[in-house]
């Protein structure tokens, strides 16, 4: 059974998917370092699940590993704590996306505080936490409140920049 030309997602949706991917990644290098503190908005971890909606989880796994390793070189002293997280987290996104994702707006916010959250309680508990901060403080309070401030982020991304992250199978 074909679909109609409106609903095949195509090559231009692919290539808007990619760019989004490719914006957000420049965020996380560009904007990133410029907002200081604790609880920081994680704009690799937005990129992953947004791109992840789209694939299938297998691919969406490899994805989220390669962005990890890329991340992980630039942290020799905890590397693959990243990539197995962002692995996880890729392919639990992937594979949960008819359930959560949607065009709703705090169903979207709510799925990437929770991914976020995920996130950094594996990171955490990969790497033995921040220096200076017990872990228990860092996956009770600054992890939520970072959750927090990535989910407010994507969900304004999601609103302002909707032709880029519209969900479509890849």
């Amino acid at each position: 059974m074909n679909r109609p030309s409106s609903q095949t997602p195509g090559v231009g949706s692919a290539m808007r998917a990619w760019l989004g991917f490719a914006l957000l990644l420049t965020a996380h290098f560009a904007i990133r370092p410029l907002i200081g503190g604790r609880a920081h908005v994680d704009f690799v971890l937005i990129a992953i699940l947004f791109a992840a909606v789209r694939m299938r989880p297998g691919f969406a796994a490899v994805v989220g590993l390669l962005t990890g390793l890329a991340l992980d070189a630039l942290a020799p002293g905890t590397f693959g704590a990243s990539a197995l997280a962002l692995t996880v987290v890729a392919f639990g996104a992937s594979w949960l996306k008819a359930v959560f994702f949607a065009d709703h707006v705090a169903l979207t916010g709510l799925f990437v505080f929770a991914g976020k959250w995920l996130f950094d309680v594996a990171l955490t508990l990969l790497t033995g936490g921040a220096a200076g901060t017990s872990w228990i403080a860092t996956v009770l309070l600054w992890s939520p409140l970072s959750a927090a401030l990535t989910a407010l982020f994507a969900t304004v991304l999601l609103t302002l920049f909707r032709p880029l992250y519209r969900p479509h199978a890849l």
